[in-house]
C-alpha cells in the first residue's frame, strides 16, 4: 500500500504512511504492479493522468470516500496511456466556470492505432462522484479505447448539448450501477435546459469497431435537459454506416420526477442489434414520445434488429408521450422507412386513465405487440424523490446516506418496488430475461417485468427489500426524521404507523422486527417469537416445526395451492411457552416428496 496526501512531496516522498507521495500521477509513475495507492482527504489541483501498464491491475482510492477531491480548470483526469487501473471513492468536477473540456476522458493512444492490440483498456472507475462538468462531458470514453468499466457512481451536471457519459468508438464499455440526473440550482448554476442526453453511444471518427457495448442497472432521474435529447441514445452523428453495434440496456430505472420536456426516455438513430428490455420507465415524463424514439439522421443507413422486452412503460397520470396536459400523448416517433426490423414482446403499459397512445403513421405502436398487457403496475409514486446530490460540508448525501451504494438502493426501493399484487409479477418471458435485476438479484424461473424483481419472500420492516431486517433499514427511516405529510422528502413508505410523520416510533416498528431474514431458496427463516409472517415457499410444504430452547413441537399449515400463493404460520400465544420473551426461533420445512 502507498499513498498520497496534500501535504506530501514527489521529490523527497517514498509513498509511505510517514512520507506521501504529492501526486497520483507520480504515484501511478513510481508502484510496482498489484498496488494500491490510498489518497488521503483533501483537494488535488491540476490534471491526474492515469498512465502505466499493469497486469495485475493497480487501484488508486481515496482513503474516505468522497473526501479526496479532484479539480481542474481543465480536464481533470485522464487516461490516455493505461492499463490496467482502477479509479474509487473521489469527488470529480471542473474547478468552476471558465474551464475547460472535459472532466474525465479515457481513450486510446498508446502507439499502434485506435483499439489496437495494446490499446488503453482494462480501465475501472467505480464508486466515485463525477459531477459539474461547465465544458462538455463528464466522461469521454473514445477513440479505441476498450474494456472499460463505470461502475457504481453518481454522474451530474454537465454543460451544453454534451453528455454525462460519451461512449464514442469504443468495444467492451460496461456502466452498471451508477445513478445519473442532473440538479444544476443546487450547484448554484442555471438550469438552461439545454443539456444532451445523458449518456450517448455513437463513433464520430468512423473507427472500425463502436460495439459490445452494456447499459445495465442504472437509475436515471430528474431531467433537466433539451427537448431533444434522451436519458439514453444510440447513435447521433449521422454518419454513414451504423453507428452501434450489439448494444445491450437492460435493468435500468428510469423516473419522470421533473416537470423539464425531453424527447424520448430511449433513442436509436442509424445502429443496429440493439436490446432494450427489463427496463422501467415510470412517472409523469414530460416528453415528445414516452417509450422511443427510432429514426435516422443525416447519412445514416436504417435502424436494423431493434428489440424490446419485458419492460414497463407506466404513466399513471394519464399524459404518456405528452409536453404538457394540453398536449397529444404519443407512446413512440418512429418514423417508417427508417426503422427496418424491430421486436416489441410482452412489455407492460399503462397511461392511468387514458388508453394507451396509437397513431398509424408511426412504425411501432404498442398494438405491435402480441402478448402485451396493459394494467397498472402500482409501482409507487416518484414525485418526492429526495435527489442523491452529495453535501461534502455534512460527509453525507442529502437523504442522510453515507455511500453511492445506499443512494442506488433507496431510489430504486422507494421507486421501483412492485407490489404483491402488482400484474408485473411473474409476467416476464424467461427466455429474455437477464439472471439477475437491478440490485443484483438472482430472477426468478417466472421473472417479474420491468427493472427489479420482486422479493419472494416479504419482512415487516424490510424497507430496502434486501431480505433481511437491519441497519440499512433503520437507517432509511432516520434519514427522513421529523419530515411530514406536505414536506417535500416526505416519503410515507417510512411513516410506519400512519400518522403523517416520521418520528421514534417509526424506527421502534423497524427496531422491533430487528434480524428477522428471508430464508434462502429451500432454507430456513428466522422468525421473532409470537409474531407471525409470510413464506413464500419453492414448493409445496406439509409439516414444519417450531424450535425454541432445544425443544421441538409439530404446527399444522397449509399447504400452498400454487407456487405463488404464501402461507402463514401462527403460534398462538397460548401454545408458545416463551411468547413475550425477546428471543428468536426458526422455521423448518419437510418438503412433500
Amino acid at each position: 500500500v502507498y499513498y498520497v496526501a496534500t501535504d506530501g512531496s514527489d521529490s523527497t516522498g517514498d509513498g509511505s504512511d510517514a512520507s506521501p507521495w504529492a501526486t497520483i500521477t507520480h504515484a501511478l509513475d513510481s508502484v510496482p504492479d498489484g498496488s494500491t495507492v490510498l489518497v488521503r482527504p483533501g483537494t488535488y489541483s491540476g490534471r491526474m493522468r492515469l498512465r502505466g501498464t499493469f497486469s495485475q491491475g493497480v487501484t488508486v482510492r481515496s482513503e474516505v470516500p468522497y473526501q479526496a477531491q479532484l479539480r481542474h480548470s481543465s480536464t481533470v483526469v485522464t487516461c490516455f496511456y493505461g492499463q490496467g487501473i482502477t479509479l474509487e471513492g473521489f469527488d470529480i468536477a471542473h474547478s468552476g466556470p471558465g474551464a475547460g473540456a472535459l472532466v474525465i476522458q479515457i481513450q486510446d493512444l498508446r502507439g499502434d492505432g485506435p483499439g489496437g492490440d495494446d490499446a488503453t483498456s482494462n480501465i475501472t472507475l467505480r464508486n466515485n462522484i463525477i459531477h459539474d462538468s461547465y465544458n462538455n462531458d463528464l466522461l469521454k470514453v473514445n477513440y479505441g479505447a476498450r474494456d472499460v468499466l463505470v461502475e457504481g457512481n453518481v454522474f451530474y451536471n454537465q454543460t451544453g448539448s454534451d453528455e454525462h457519459i460519451d461512449a464514442n468508438g469504443v468495444t467492451d464499455v460496461v456502466i452498471q450501477d451508477n445513478i445519473f440526473f442532473n440538479d444544476f440550482e443546487g450547484s448554484g448554476r442555471i438550469n438552461g435546459n439545454d443539456t444532451g442526453s445523458f449518456i450517448v453511444i455513437k463513433n464520430s471518427a468512423g473507427l472500425p469497431e463502436n460495439e459490445r457495448i452494456t447499459v445495465r442497472r442504472n437509475v436515471f432521474l430528474n431531467w433537466q435537459g433539451s427537448t431533444g435529447s434522451n436519458f439514453v441514445l444510440v447513435g447521433e452523428d449521422g454518419q454513414p454506416f451504423h453507428e452501434a453495434e450489439d448494444v445491450l440496456v437492460e435493468n435500468n430505472l428510469m423516473l419522470g420526477n421533473s416537470p423539464n420536456v425531453m424527447r424520448a426516455s430511449f433513442g436509436v438513430k442509424g445502429s443496429l442489434d440493439i436490446t432494450f428490455r427489463h427496463n422501467t420507465v415510470v412517472g409523469d415524463l414530460p416528453t415528445l414520445a414516452y417509450a422511443m424514439r427510432l429514426n435516422t439522421e443525416g447519412d445514416n443507413p436504417p435502424n436494423e434488429d431493434i428489440h424490446f422486452y419485458n419492460n414497463v412503460w407506466a404513466d399513471p397520470t394519464g399524459t404518456m408521450g405528452a409536453e404538457n396536459p394540453s398536449r397529444p400523448n404519443d407512446f413512440s416517433d418512429t418514423p417508417l422507412g427508417e426503422t427496418l426490423s424491430f421486436v416489441l414482446d410482452n412489455n407492460l403499459y399503462w397511461n392511468g386513465p387514458n388508453a394507451i397512445p396509437s397513431n398509424a403513421s408511426e412504425l411501432i405502436n404498442y398494438t405491435d405487440d402480441a402478448h402485451r398487457l396493459v394494467a397498472d403496475p402500482n409501482l409507487p409514486d416518484q414525485t418526492s424523490v429526495v435527489l442523491p446530490r452529495w453535501d461534502p460540508n455534512a460527509g453525507a448525501f442529502l437523504s442522510g446516506n453515507a455511500t453511492v451504494r445506499q443512494e442506488f438502493e433507496r431510489l430504486v426501493n422507494s421507486c421501483g418496488v412492485l407490489p404483491a399484487d402488482s400484474p408485473a409479477i411473474d409476467a416476464a418471458d424467461p427466455t429474455q430475461s437477464p439472471a439477475d435485476d437491478i440490485l443484483g438479484q438472482p430472477r426468478d424461473a417466472a421473472p417479474d417485468l420491468g427493472a427489479l424483481e420482486s422479493p419472494t419472500c416479504t419482512l415487516e420492516g424490510d424497507l430496502d427489500n434486501d431480505g433481511d431486517v437491519d441497519i440499512a433499514d433503520i437507517m432509511l427511516v432516520a434519514g427522513l426524521w421529523h419530515t411530514a405529510a406536505g414536506d417535500p422528502d416526505f416519503n410515507p413508505d417510512y411513516d410506519l404507523d400512519d400518522n403523517g410523520k416520521i418520528d421514534i416510533i417509526d424506527i421502534m416498528l423497524v427496531a422491533v422486527h430487528w434480524g428477522e431474514t428471508c430464508p434462502p431458496e429451500g432454507g430456513t427463516q428466522v422468525w421473532a417469537v409470537g409474531n407471525t409472517r409470510k413464506v413464500l415457499p419453492t414448493d409445496p410444504v406439509e409439516e414444519a416445526s417450531y424450535v425454541w430452547s432445544g425443544a421441538s413441537k409439530s404446527v399444522g399449515i397449509k399447504a400452498a395451492r400454487n407456487e405463488h400463493e404464501p402461507f402463514q404460520l401462527v403460534i398462538a400465544a397460548e401454545d408458545d411457552p416463551l411468547a413475550g420473551v425477546n428471543v428468536t426461533a426458526s422455521l423448518g420445512v419437510r418438503r412433500l416428496q
